[in-house]
């Protein structure tokens, strides 16, 4: 199996591969990662490692994007993740490659990265001036009936849309263009879906890419089915992310 030893970011919130991730940096151990990350050369992807922070653990101190001002002093890498870091986060997170770092004149970092390939974290180091943590990738199994089950999927993510959008919005419909690749579908639908995180780092986890879309076919059919009794709610954009503060 292959490891490596990434720069560590832990977020609220959990990223799967093949989608984009706008960060916000404004802490001084995250402004720090960027600096070193810009040291390596355009030409080579610059790797961190996203993890999902687990429940009852740092939560974002303000609206994504607005650093919190009245904040105190973050006072090193391991702030508000307790002595042992490695127990606040989800075992399994997602390795990010950033596209574009750029810093602004206050020395915050406005970035875009993509999720590029699943990992297990073996072990974080606190040693340096952010985290960083042994990982090892996981493979990407397809499982057995995976081209079925992401055709299901799909059509069950076109009636959950339409429900949660509201007839008169615009959703999915059978002309768009929609990936075909199971694995792809896993990730996007699970991406898109409005979940809470534990259940989104039920999916990251899935031993496969069948038994993901299993249980996005469970959870879509559930979620629709709570949706059908609701009033109407407000058309959502199911595929704009926020961005995410540090």
């Amino acid at each position: 199996m292959t490891t490596a030893r990434l720069p560590l970011f832990p977020l609220n919130a959990v990223l799967f591969p093949g989608l984009v991730l706008p960060l916000n940096v404004f802490e001084e151990r995250y402004r720090a990662m960027m600096r070193e990350l810009l040291k390596t050369d355009e030409s080579e992807p610059r790797r961190f490692a996203v993890v999902a922070i687990r429940d009852g653990h740092e939560v974002a101190p303000s609206a994504p994007g607005m650093p919190d001002g009245t904040a105190a002093p973050e006072p090193g890498p391991t702030a508000g993740f307790g002595p042992e870091p490695l127990t606040a986060f989800h075992s399994v997170g997602c390795v990010a490659d950033a596209a574009t770092i750029h810093e602004r004149p206050d020395g915050s970092f406005e970035v875009m990265a993509t999720g590029t390939t699943r990992v297990r974290l073996l072990s974080v180091d606190a040693s340096g001036p952010y985290l960083t943590a042994e990982v090892e990738e996981l493979p990407e199994e397809t499982g057995e009936g995976s081209g079925a089950l992401a055709e299901g999927v799909l059509r069950a993510f076109r009636s959950y849309q339409k429900r949660l959008a509201g007839a008169r919005e615009r959703s999915l419909s059978a002309s768009d263009e929609l990936p075909d690749e199971p694995s792809v579908v896993s990730y996007l639908v699970a991406a898109a879906a409005v979940l809470d995180n534990p259940s989104k780092q039920r999916l990251l986890e899935a031993p496969d890419v069948a038994a993901r879309l299993r249980e996005e076919l469970k959870l879509l059919r559930s979620e629709t089915a709570v949706i059908r009794h609701l009033p109407s709610l407000p058309a959502t954009d199911l595929t704009k992310t926020p961005t995410s503060p540090n």
